[in-house]
């Protein structure tokens, strides 16, 4: 252990404040007011350390010296009654001492897409509640008893908040069953195994093993921008999806007009091709058929009257 840790308790700066509950300073002008209130707090800071030995920063405590150090304040937070400052000041010396344990934890999801701030933070929370359920009485380290609360407190956020699209608890607990199932039943067979293999595995129906794979795919949703993987050659994701082709409405009346059509008298669909496929103008069929653009008139609305009668009937 660091002889800084054996030795007894002198003053030293520490980044956790000291407790702050003085009465306010009337400035009249002078350092005396001032210069009680440091004596003031540098005497409550020694009465709440007494005893203990000298606190160094915490980036420079290694793993034993902050578990030897730990156990210290936590018996002196035993001793301590809790909404007091002085517990305050204690519990918070122990969030800090400990924080490394929050960023072992939290580099195991460093390949989740959440900032790394985020999971330490939350991490954090479960580090305190881990400090306010520890009992020295239990004989266990900290260490072991504060890490599956950190971990715990971690994943509940994940399950949480990372699904692109809200599932039942149910499936979200299934989801994280399959795939540690789906892993240990792979390393066994040596390939991915079937829905009937992991409904044995985990005492479920099939049908249950492929909701939750369809749940499964509600955890995370891809950008429709997003770039493709090196050797794919298709582009974006927005560039392969479909677009809407209007021209498929009238692809039933196209083909109910087929037999329709064929029935009708060759100068009749004559002018309907001239029409409707060549574009040309009534004076212009007029002229390739020798009538007048009167007669050619009359003629194409006779047979789109008795095209659309025959349409309506057949609907």
């Amino acid at each position: 252990m660091s002889p800084r840790l054996d030795a007894s308790h002198t003053r030293t700066a520490t980044s956790t404040p000291p407790p702050e509950h003085l009465d306010p300073i009337e400035h009249n002008g002078d350092h005396s007011g001032t210069l009680a209130v440091r004596d003031d707090v540098l005497a409550l800071q020694d009465d709440v350390l007494a005893g203990l030995p000298e606190i160094p920063p915490y980036d420079e405590v290694g793993p034993v010296d902050a578990r030897a150090l730990s156990k210290t304040l936590f018996e002196r937070l035993e001793s301590l009654e809790e909404g007091t400052h002085e517990y305050s000041y204690v519990r918070n010396t122990l969030v800090e001492l400990n924080l490394a344990l929050v960023k072992f934890a939290a580099s195991r999801f460093r390949s989740r897409s959440e900032p790394m701030e985020d999971i330490i933070q939350v991490g954090t929370i479960g580090l305190i509640k881990a400090i306010d359920r520890f009992e020295l009485s239990r004989g266990v380290e900290f260490p072991t008893f504060a890490m599956p609360t950190i971990v715990g407190e971690i994943k509940r956020f994940f399950r949480d908040t990372s699904w692109s699209v809200r599932v039942p608890r149910r499936l979200q607990e299934l989801r994280l069953d399959l795939a540690k199932a789906g892993d240990e039943l792979a390393q066994q067979l040596d390939r991915a195994p079937t829905v009937g293999e992991l409904a044995e595995r985990l005492g479920i129906s099939h049908d249950e093993v492929v909701e939750g794979m369809a749940a499964s795919n509600a955890y995370t949703a891809s950008s429709l921008d997003a770039q493709p993987e090196e050797d794919d050659s298709e582009g974006a994701l927005a560039d392969r999806i479909g677009y809407e082709d209007h021209g498929l409405e009238g692809i039933e009346y196209v083909e109910s007009l087929k037999p329709l059509i064929a029935e009708l008298p060759h100068r009749d669909r004559k002018i309907l091709s001239l029409r409707f496929v060549a574009n040309m103008t009534q004076s212009e069929i007029g002229e390739e058929l020798g009538i007048s653009q009167m007669h050619v008139s009359r003629l194409l609305s006779r047979t789109l009257g008795r095209l659309r009668k025959a349409l309506t009937v057949e609907e």
